[in-house]
């Protein structure tokens, strides 16, 4: 067999933990914000004027900022000159899933189900026969949050092929009527949100409302003959943002600032006060440069000087079908990390960009792969293309390569999660 990287053992092993630790947007969060807290940052509120911290250097030296299922964090260099700018690198929290409905439980011929809609575009079929858990907030109604996870206590089933012939040939499946997974079966009084209150520690007469989603409650596990490959859910985009914090919590900034930017609802569009198409990452920027000094015109040209790694997973070449990929350029897993190419602008990089991401990659001593869509066969698309549009600051797409995206049980290279950790703390460290 041909020779492979050799794996990152301690690397993949925080990977697992951190999927584990993240199975919503929400506790991906919870995760990074403890994570940070560890290394020594400041959290920082919103709904409170920095005016009065900014005369205390050390406490916006290192900071990070919550915004429901979003995070931006940033570090700043030992001293500020006046050509400083910000060195951001983007990323998603949320994957495609499964959204808890309001009066959710009902019961069907002696089966209690749950009803919820479909979040994303994922690869639904990879959903039928897993075991799955609740997972998100909690909302009482004086405002307070709790998270709450539980065990695996759903499943959709599917239809076994005695009873439908046709069904590996012609799977179809209707999002209403064959997605409701099962909960229990004979007990009509259960209600899945007493469960998720029981789980949270309150009582059901307090829940104001929830965001709560399925997850699948199978383990990543490190696979195959060498331990080259990880399975697991959320690669997508977990693979950016594990990356970014393990960069983000050893970081040492060159001459700009170093911003981790974590959106949530990248997978139903980014137009939320929480995703990429909200203010949420110029506010911030706009309080760190005021914090510095940094205004109107002076804050406008630090922003034209800055720059934006915008971080999402992208596909491997699939030998079944490599008919899909560019006959050109065609990515293997283990490979390095991707430059995301689109003529049509579905991904930001551009000549400046894609120089930008070399040099970083060169820096880091990280091997890089170029993917560009089959022109048959269109590409989606990121936070990328939204970040340039809303701030004008320089964006290049990358970010590494998958089997099976949107599926419950993604395919990632180990040595690629370890590659991209490293080409982000190059490219915060000033290369």
């Amino acid at each position: 067999m041909a020779d492979v990287p050799e794996p990152e053992p301690s690397h993949i092993e925080d990977v697992v933990s951190f999927v584990k630790a993240s199975p919503t947007s929400y506790h991906a969060v919870a995760e990074l914000a403890r994570r940070l807290d560890a290394a020594g940052f400041t959290r920082l509120a919103e709904t409170e004027p920095w005016s009065a911290e900014a005369s205390t250097r050390a406490v916006l030296d290192r900071g990070y900022v919550v915004r429901d299922g979003a995070l931006i964090a940033w570090a700043m260099p030992a001293s500020i000159s006046e050509q400083a700018a910000f060195r951001v690198v983007g990323s998603h929290t949320d994957s495609p899933s499964f959204k808890l409905k309001p009066h959710a439980t009902t019961t069907s011929h002696g089966w209690q189900q749950v009803g919820m809609e479909v979040y994303g575009g994922g690869l639904l079929n990879s959903w039928l026969d897993r075991d799955l858990g609740l997972a998100g907030r909690l909302v009482t109604r004086e405002g307070q949050v709790h998270l709450v996870r539980t065990g695996p206590i759903l499943r959709i089933s599917q239809l076994a092929p005695h009873l439908d012939r046709s069904v590996n040939e012609d799977l179809r499946l209707d999002r209403q009527r064959h997605l409701m997974p099962i909960l229990s079966v004979s007990h009509p009084d259960l209600d899945v949100e007493d469960l998720l209150c029981e789980a949270a520690g309150i009582a059901p007469e307090e829940l104001g409302f929830h965001d709560i989603l399925a997850f699948p409650t199978e383990s990543p596990a490190v696979i195959g003959p060498y331990g080259e490959f990880l399975a697991s859910s959320r690669m997508d985009n977990l693979s950016s943002v594990h990356s970014s914090i393990s960069a983000m919590v050893d970081v040492a900034p060159g001459e700009d600032i170093a911003v981790m930017a974590c959106f949530d609802h990248e997978e139903v569009g980014s137009s939320t006060r929480s995703g990429a198409c909200g203010p949420f990452l110029e506010d911030i920027l706009v309080r760190i440069a005021e914090s510095l000094g940094r205004t109107g015109d002076s804050y406008r040209a630090m922003i034209a000087r800055s720059s934006c790694i915008s971080s999402d997973a992208g596909h491997g070449v699939h030998p079944n079908y490599s008919e899909k990929f560019d006959p050109a350029n065609q990515p293997v897993l283990n490979g390095g990390p991707l430059l995301k190419i689109n003529a049509n602008q579905r991904y930001a990089t551009d000549g400046i960009g894609g120089a930008l991401w070399r040099r970083v990659c060169a820096a880091a001593g990280v091997p890089t792969q170029d993917f560009v869509s089959n022109n048959s066969v269109p590409c989606g698309s990121t936070i990328g293309p939204l970040t340039a549009t809303r701030l004008g600051m320089l964006t290049v797409d990358v970010g590494v390569p998958l089997m099976s995206m949107h599926s419950t049980r993604e395919l990632a290279g180990v040595t690629d999660l370890s590659y991209l950790s490293a080409a982000m703390g190059a490219y915060w460290a000033g290369n």
